[in-house]
């Protein structure tokens, strides 16, 4: 299944919100979502910085963790940014020619 980051920042009132259920509430909410579209979370981490929370899960498909994202940016408590994560296998199959010119300055 492939993978995906999801980072996510707190609006003042997810901050509240999570100021009163804990983190461990909110990942256990996170882990629910992902698997209600058939995917798993390989971790769920806070940090300090521009996003808040970082959550590396395996999903069924591109829409599945659009889905995710929308639904928890649509509660307008959190913020979310998915990145799609490539194996370095991917990475070793990219062999085509790209016809590209860079600015020219």
């Amino acid at each position: 299944m492939p993978k995906y980051l999801m980072e996510a920042k707190f609006t003042p009132q997810g901050v509240q919100g999570l100021r009163n259920e804990g983190g461990t509430s909110r990942r256990d909410v996170v882990e629910k979502a992902v698997a209600s579209v058939g995917g798993t979370v390989e971790s769920f981490n806070f940090a300090f910085g521009e996003f808040d929370t970082y959550t590396i899960m395996e999903m069924p498909d591109n829409g599945s963790a659009a889905a995710v994202s929308m639904a928890i940016t649509g509660s307008g408590a959190v913020m979310t940014r998915i990145v799609v994560l490539l194996t370095p296998e991917e990475v070793d199959t990219v062999r085509q020619s790209v016809d590209y010119r860079p600015p020219r300055c």
